[in-house]
């Protein structure tokens, strides 16, 4: 199934002489359970292109299509709920709120992402058991460490029961150790619940992990596929 498709995306911020062409004629597509490296240099436009992905930027031209509906169509009410039920985002800090235990913040995206029908196992304490910070529900963010605070962000993640996980340089803030355990986290995770994942990093060995890479130059996008 067919879950973003970006269809020649310009997103150009300023104007005149302080004019940037973030992304230039993108053409992009996720499937579902697709895993991609999007990879370059900051500034090259990947952190555009992902918000571009999930709703949160409208593209200066072209299009994007969220399972065949073209974003530009919804108001923001819709592209609001978009986000919430069908795209989930994992940030290089973890953007926690930083007075709500590792539960309640999951368990906040619980609240504004999932109805009553939601499955058991996606509840905030069992998404916590499952990214192995069950002795952790009551913490404060302050109380944890750096990969611990991702560790919630996926759980937070999950619990929005999203069909697209969006990862901006997930790893960015931790050291390399802790680093390669979320890593290998959030491809558990992806092969456990089927998602289409995107990550977006500027390390090459990080792209390598993942099976197709798409690279951005200066907001323009060179396809690869990864070595087998």
């Amino acid at each position: 199934m067919t879950l973003a498709v970006c269809r020649s995306v310009t997103v150009t911020y300023g104007a005149g002489d302080a004019r940037v062409d973030a992304l230039s004629g993108i053409d992009f597509a996720v499937e579902q359970g697709d895993r991609v490296a999007l990879l370059g240099r900051s500034g090259s436009g990947k952190t555009t292109l992902l918000h571009v992905l999930g709703g949160l930027v409208e593209p200066t031209s072209g299009e994007v299509d969220w399972q065949g509906w073209p974003l530009s169509s919804l108001d923001a009410a819709a592209r609001g709920a978009l986000r919430a039920h069908g795209i989930a985002y994992v940030f290089q800090g973890a953007n926690l709120l930083p007075y709500f235990t590792a539960f309640e913040n999951v368990a906040f995206a619980s609240l504004v992402s999932t109805d009553d029908d939601a499955d058991p196992s996606l509840a905030p304490r069992a998404l916590l058991e499952l990214v192995g910070l069950g002795k952790k529900v009551d913490s404060l963010p302050a109380e944890l460490s750096g990969g611990e605070t991702q560790r919630v962000a996926l759980a937070r993640a999950l619990a929005q029961q999203p069909l697209l996980l969006l990862c901006d340089e997930p790893t960015g803030h931790l050291d390399s150790d802790t680093g390669e355990r979320i890593l290998n986290l959030i491809e558990d995770l992806q092969r456990e619940f089927g998602f289409g994942l995107v990550v977006a990093t500027h390390d090459v060995d990080i792209a390598a992990r993942l099976p197709e890479h798409v690279e951005l130059h200066d907001g323009r996008l060179l396809r690869e596929e990864a070595a087998a």
